[in-house]
């Protein structure tokens, strides 16, 4: 790790809308392009970096459910759609220099490695990006979920949720304009206060592990490396 550092390891939670930019379905070229410089930056600043992806750009088990299809199939085609976000962000990534690896949940040999604890931890050792994709493997359970699981397996420092604001609100500021940002917060505040950062079962097991959250704005350039870096006076941090 370099001086510049303030953690070793780290997990970066990208929803699949955020690949999406102004779009209305898919992944945007420029917006991956630019995620990629994003967590490369970390990665040449000495810190590891795991990527836990979801699927809404594509496919949402919950809405898919919505609309008639069983949930278990409708979250296992959720699933799916993870994949292919991570094999996009490989692309991308690779295309700037990054060595990366995709290791999914369900066993899909031909595109990308199963996902082995281990293993995985091996790959961050020797300075590669690894995407988790597939979620935890199991319907039900939200790839947030999947990503404070997996930060915690890995034995992660933070974990940061990438979102399009600028940290946790107490209600949406896009439709409430009186809405307050918290600098800081604890997990119980968190669910007290039922502020919908992630799902009950992610927020769970940060606070019971006692692993540190920072929601941020992944639309502001550098700043996945100032937080990596120790800028505390950016995003919201939840302990």
């Amino acid at each position: 790790m370099s001086s510049s550092s303030a953690y070793r390891r780290i997990l970066v939670k990208l929803s699949g809308e955020a690949l999406m930019g102004e779009l209305e379905y898919g992944i945007s070229s420029p917006v991956i392009g630019q995620i990629a410089s994003e967590l490369i930056a970390v990665v040449e600043s000495g810190v590891e970096v795991a990527v836990v992806i979801g699927g809404g750009n594509i496919f949402r088990g919950e809405g898919l459910a919505r609309g008639g299809i069983q949930r278990v199939t409708a979250d296992q085609m959720g699933m799916l759609a993870t994949v292919m976000n991570a094999l996009a962000l490989q692309d991308a990534l690779e295309k700037q220099g990054a060595v990366c690896r995709v290791m999914s949940a369900v066993r899909i040999n031909q595109v990308c490695e199963d996902y082995i604890r281990r293993r995985a931890v091996r790959h961050l050792e020797k300075g590669r990006i690894v995407v988790f994709a597939a979620g935890t493997g199991n319907p039900f359970f939200t790839t947030d979920s999947a990503a404070a699981l997996r930060a915690i397996e890995i034995d992660a420092q933070l974990m940061m949720k990438a979102t399009k604001v600028d940290g946790i609100y107490s209600a949406d500021p896009t439709k409430d304009a009186d809405a307050e940002r918290y600098d800081r917060l604890t997990y119980d505040e968190v669910l007290d206060r039922r502020l919908g950062v992630m799902d009950q079962t992610a927020i769970v097991l940060c606070r019971d592990h006692r692993l540190p959250l920072c929601v941020y704005d992944m639309t502001q350039s550098g700043a996945l490396a100032r937080i990596a870096g120790g800028d505390t006076s950016i995003g919201t941090i939840v302990l």
